[in-house]
Order: C-alpha cells, then sequence, then structure tokens
C-alpha cells in the first residue's frame, strides 16, 4: 500500500516525498486538496498524509471526504496549523517536527490498518 501525501507548500511536499521513499514507501504527492481527493484510491493508498491549510478545500476537508470513501483509511496530519478538533484525523503531529516522527507514525498507521483488513 501507498502513501498519498497532498501539501500545497512545494518544498515540503518534496522533502516528505523523497524522505519517505528513502524507507522504501511508494509515495505519490499532489499540491492541493481538491487534486488529492481525485487521486485518492483505496486501492492503492494505505495512508493519506495532509497538510491543513491550503488554497479551496482545507486538509481536514478533505479528510472528511476521504473518511466518507473509504472510513478504514488512516489519515495523518503533518500541519503547522491544525484543527482544534476533527475526528476524521487518526493522527496530528505539529510542524515543526522531524520527519522522523512522521514516518515512525506511518509506519504504525499503516501496520495497524493492516491488522484490520481481512
Amino acid at each position: 500500500m501507498g502513501i498519498l501525501v497532498v501539501d500545497d507548500n512545494d518544498v515540503s511536499r518534496i522533502t516528505t516525498k523523497w524522505f519517505l521513499s528513502n524507507f522504501g514507501f511508494v509515495v505519490e504527492s499532489v499540491r492541493d486538496a481538491e487534486v488529492g481527493l481525485e487521486a485518492f484510491d483505496p486501492a492503492l493508498h494505505g495512508l493519506v498524509i495532509t497538510d491543513n491549510s491550503m488554497p479551496g478545500m482545507s486538509g481536514a476537508e478533505m479528510a472528511q471526504a476521504i473518511k466518507a470513501i473509504s472510513p478504514a483509511t488512516p489519515i495523518l496530519m503533518y500541519s503547522g496549523n491544525p484543527p482544534e478538533d476533527c475526528p476524521y484525523l487518526d493522527w496530528v503531529i505539529r510542524r515543526p517536527a522531524h520527519l522522523l516522527e512522521v514516518k515512525d507514525t506511518a509506519d504504525r498507521l499503516l501496520a495497524k490498518n493492516r491488522v484490520l483488513q481481512p
């Protein structure tokens, strides 16, 4: 299962994709939540990592839409401005945080999701 990274900040998106790819993750990345929602495929993406503050649809709004399609898909928000309370997020990491924290959390969420799948 791959990871979908959604972030409008080019440096952050490219760095996150590169970092996770170095640990063997298959990572697809897109620039905004609308494109992220269109690109999301529960057969391909075992985890979504998203920023919150983006032009147009926010990461929290995208998370809600993804959970309506695929409730079991974990969503990790990696953002400097996460919402106070969002029941559609499985984990929140506030920036700045080291990408190793993102990697370790991705490992845990993907492993948990594999256990839940039949």
